[in-house]
């Protein structure tokens, strides 16, 4: 049995970690409701350029020449996952669980005997994947130091995978992240990017509908949205993530402040039983002693 010192400097530990769960609550929840609140204003705007690209893409006629960021390279051999994470733990099974969802997606493209190259976006998708796919990582961005997010950090990413894909480095680009639901729900996500997949509950309706002229016409306007729409779907993973990471993070350490709560509790009362044990062995041993005298 340890003893009354050893008792003490455990309950004293579990207390300073409390406090330290407690604090890291506070600030997540006070973190969360800005970046709740700047996750579900991106939304609108990335739901209608997505029902803007759904219009764009039906108006194509069957002969027309379709940008090559919309109809992909005729291919699906080399597949780029772009893997969006947090920078740091303490969130739960945030990062666990983006990085689970690439790793699937990962192993069934190498069982189809496809190529597969990995881009991290944050620390910690990096330090799960490389494990099992050091190989396959070709490039870490890790956002560290970022205070606030922006689209001026999405833009260079989105640029960057433009660029690959000209060069022909890939065929096909997924997206994947985190979408924010609510503090105890965060769903792990996958979207295709390259070539564009309109959802199915974004694509246009057929039967009757509106007509439209464009000026210019779809393809001119494809070529030039295609490209911003990429950047505006990271912008829109980035700001999901940042809010799913707080909600997970305070939910997190609610759990563990409650943990350490329990923890305390069960060590003060093996220390007063064990003071308690104490004190009645030294009076059995003082009145055996008075007896025997």
């Amino acid at each position: 049995m340890p003893s009354l010192k050893d008792l003490r400097n455990r309950i004293s530990s579990v207390k300073a970690t409390q406090k330290i769960t407690k604090a890291m609550q506070m600030v997540a929840a006070a973190k969360l409701r800005r970046a709740q609140l700047a996750a579900e204003a991106a939304r609108p705007y990335a739901e209608r350029m997505e029902k803007v690209l759904a219009s764009l893409k039906s108006g194509l006629g069957a002969g027309s020449n379709a940008p090559a960021l919309l109809a992909g390279t005729g291919s699906d051999q080399t597949h780029l996952l772009v893997v969006c994470s947090a920078e740091r733990g303490l969130c739960g099974g945030f990062n666990a669980s983006i990085a689970r969802l690439a790793r699937d997606k990962a192993n069934a493209l190498l069982r189809e005997g496809k190529s597969v190259k990995i881009i991290c976006v944050g620390k910690k998708a990096n330090d799960v994947l490389r494990r099992q796919f050091g190989d396959k990582i070709i490039e870490l961005i890790e956002l560290r130091g970022i205070k606030s997010l922006n689209y001026a950090i999405a833009e260079p990413i989105g640029a960057k995978i433009i660029e690959m894909f000209h060069r022909g480095e890939f065929d096909v680009a997924t997206l994947f992240f985190s979408k924010f639901h609510s503090v105890i729900l965060q769903v792990p996500t996958a979207l295709q990017l390259i070539p564009l997949q309109i959802p199915a509950k974004t694509a246009v309706a057929t039967g009757s509908r509106a007509a439209y002229e464009y000026e210019p016409d779809e393809e001119e306007i494809l070529t030039a949205l295609l490209p911003r729409n990429i950047s505006v779907q990271v912008f829109r993973a980035l700001l999901e993530n940042a809010a799913s990471e707080q909600g997970a993070r305070m939910s997190a350490m609610d759990s563990a402040t409650r943990n350490a709560g329990e923890m305390i509790k069960k060590q003060t009362m093996l220390y007063n039983r064990s003071r308690q044990a104490m004190i009645t062995k030294e009076l059995i041993e003082i009145i055996s002693g008075a007896e025997a005298l």
